[in-house]
């Protein structure tokens, strides 16, 4: 009998090596062989990050790249989406002059909804990430200015919009674009050879923005983990594999919804059948009984993902690998 797998990213305890990669006059991308990412716009006045990291330890090493290239204030933080592992890191970043934390009005109301939850959740499925937890200060990480739909920030005459395409990883996911540049912070719309975790995910939606972002015909493109895209060609093939994993997951498993299977069997006939394709991808193991599970409510009809809390993580974890 095979023994049960470690939970989530509990096995997953070395640390990633981290490349800060110039994408163009003004853009950076943070990296770290399959870890969250972060965005760098240097404009001519200031500073913009993209995703802050799990913890303000977390974020000073991103913060020491920014200053072997500038001294300029850090001035704004975007959140591309509300999850702890991207936003529990801001506190870091006013220290170094942040002003506004910008992030949609969707990307607020699901702090407000779960963002307690989150944090336990994630805190818990990743001890490598949230290592230095005790520096996160108490609270949440609240957003000082939100949006809808579209808005544009200024770093001196370098023009970085801020876009909702559509729903995907979350209802709430931005994007930032460098649109004179050709450069796209996706965040986790695009995870590249990384199995996009979709526990709050929009399955039937989640295509048709990949498709959106695109046509938006981006020649560098920062995804949410994974390395930095490079090339009109390797963006499109960014985009188009991760679109092909969203896609293979849901249809599995939609198949089974209709066919009347268990959650337990559309899970192992999933895996088993998507392994050989993406079980080398960043967090496979990690995501799947979670991605699996959000698609088995979403085709069986619970349009909006249920919160996920610690409590409920064990739960399914032990249902499916147990």
């Amino acid at each position: 009998m095979s023994q049960p797998k470690t939970f989530a990213s509990h096995a997953d305890l070395e640390d990633k090596k981290v490349s800060f990669t110039q994408l163009s006059a003004n853009a950076w991308a943070y990296t770290a062989e399959g870890d969250p990412n972060t965005g760098v716009v240097i404009g001519d006045d200031a500073v913009m990050v993209i995703d802050t990291q799990a913890t303000p330890a977390m974020a000073q090493d991103v913060i020491r790249r920014i200053r072997e290239v500038t001294d300029k204030p850090i001035k704004y933080v975007v959140l591309s989406h509300y999850h702890a592992v991207r936003v529990l890191g801001a506190s870091a970043y006013f220290q170094e002059g942040a002003e506004q934390i910008i992030a949609s009005r969707d990307t607020y109301d699901l702090i407000v909804e779960r963002g307690e939850q989150d944090k336990a959740s994630e805190i818990g499925r990743f001890p490598r990430l949230f290592r230095n937890v005790e520096t996160v200060p108490a609270g949440l990480t609240w957003p000082t200015m939100t949006f809808e739909g579209e808005m544009s920030i200024w770093l001196g005459k370098v023009e970085v919009k801020l876009r909702q395409i559509g729903r995907g990883h979350t209802k709430g996911d931005t994007i930032a674009l460098l649109e004179d540049q050709k450069v796209c912070f996706a965040g986790d719309l695009v995870e590249y050879h990384s199995a996009a975790y979709s526990g709050d995910a929009y399955f039937r939606d989640w295509p048709a923005t990949l498709d959106r972002l695109a046509e938006l015909n981006a020649e560098a493109l920062v995804p949410g983990r994974g390395t930095a895209l490079q090339g009109a060609a390797q963006v499109r093939q960014g985009i188009a594999s991760t679109r092909a994993f969203v896609s293979d997951v849901y249809t599995c498993v939609l198949n089974g919804v209709a066919n009347g299977k268990a959650l337990n069997t559309i899970y192992r006939e999933t895996v088993d059948k998507l392994r050989p394709v993406y079980g080398h991808w960043f967090i496979f193991d990690h995501c799947m009984p979670f991605n699996v599970s959000r698609a088995y409510d979403e085709a069986s009809g619970i349009a909006h993902p249920r919160i996920w809390t610690a409590e409920r993580d064990i739960e399914m974890w032990k249902s499916l690998e147990g």
